[in-house]
């Protein structure tokens, strides 16, 4: 069964018997945080399942990505966003935008934060942002796998001084540790009401953005630092014949320089991307994948209102709310 259905009855609602009943809880939980604090890692640990892309690289996510955690008890849309940061051109306008107006639309806001005793400026920025909301914020104090346990304590004091919070969680992505008492938390203050989606849904996102962005995870992971914030990919064509899929999708840079580290010697670099993407491609898809790679330079694409919306970064999601 794909993961990828969408289920729309009755003007947006998935009524299903067998797991809806008077105390059955649903709504909308946002993740926000600084870029590279484990937003992505989490949400694929809380469903389960990978959807969202992670890199060491900051600013891995760029678009709003909803996945769905259904139980008994209730149903959690998860939206990961951005990180928030200083935008430097107009993918950063979209991805700040993305983020900040995704605290006005949920039922519960997840801000992320590292264990950590000093506060920057960044993190005050997004305090600011949350004091403006009514919606209850859950700090999660995240990689707690890389700190002693005693020492969770101070950072959740110096957090709790800041501002008021609905609850504290520290947890681990990474390691999957507490993530249970923070659904726990969650559903706690989720309305009471029938679920969006049917229960076997994980994610809206379509399968070709799916795709692309596995193809980009893995260019993130290979190129050099200057190359990755510079890169998108788009699929020109997705085609399914019997038991295999056929792929085309094309690496956008912005420099010629660029597409000859992306090339790589006699196509090696291209090939790795290639061959790495194309493993979880057909883990996902469950069937074999024949997998094409092109590259190709636009410059400056990320400051092309044009470019962005051809690459998936449509600024009529900004333009919703």
């Amino acid at each position: 069964m794909s993961i990828l259905n969408r289920c729309f009855i009755d003007g947006g609602y998935r009524r299903k018997g067998d797991i809806l009943n008077e105390n059955f809880k649903s709504g909308f939980v946002t993740l926000i945080g600084r870029p590279n604090v484990g937003k992505s890692t989490l949400m694929n640990c809380l469903i389960g399942q990978k959807i969202a892309i992670t890199s060491k690289k900051p600013q891995t996510t760029r678009n709003r990505i909803q996945t769905v955690y259904t139980s008994e008890e209730g149903q959690i849309v998860f939206v990961d966003t951005p990180g928030i940061h200083k935008a430097k051109n107009k993918l950063g306008d979209y991805m700040v935008n993305i983020a900040e107006r995704s605290l006005k639309e949920v039922d519960v806001v997840l801000w992320l934060v590292e264990p950590t005793t000093f506060i920057g400026a960044g993190e005050r920025h997004i305090i600011e942002e949350l004091k403006k909301v009514k919606t209850p914020v859950i700090l999660v104090i995240n990689k707690t796998d890389t700190v002693k346990r005693e020492e969770v304590l101070l950072f959740i004091d110096t957090y709790r001084k800041e501002m008021e919070f609905a609850e504290i969680v520290p947890v681990s992505a990474l390691k999957a540790d507490n993530t249970d008492t923070l659904i726990a938390c969650i559903m706690k203050y989720l309305p009471y009401g029938p679920a969006f989606y049917d229960e076997d849904t994980v994610t809206d996102q379509p399968q070709r953005q799916i795709v692309a962005e596995l193809i980009r995870e893995k260019a993130l992971r290979c190129l050099e630092e200057e190359i990755p914030h510079g890169i998108a990919v788009s699929i020109e064509s997705m085609k399914f014949r019997k038991k295999i899929c056929d792929i085309d999708a094309t690496i956008v840079c912005e420099k010629e320089s660029h597409k000859g580290i992306i090339i790589g010697k006699q196509g090696g670099m291209l090939k790795k991307i290639g061959s790495l993407a194309r493993r979880e491609i057909e883990d996902m898809l469950e069937i074999k994948v024949n997998l094409q790679l092109w590259v190709k330079v636009k410059k400056d694409w990320r400051d092309s209102d044009f470019l962005l919306k051809n690459f998936g970064y449509d600024k009529k999601e900004m333009d919703m709310f």
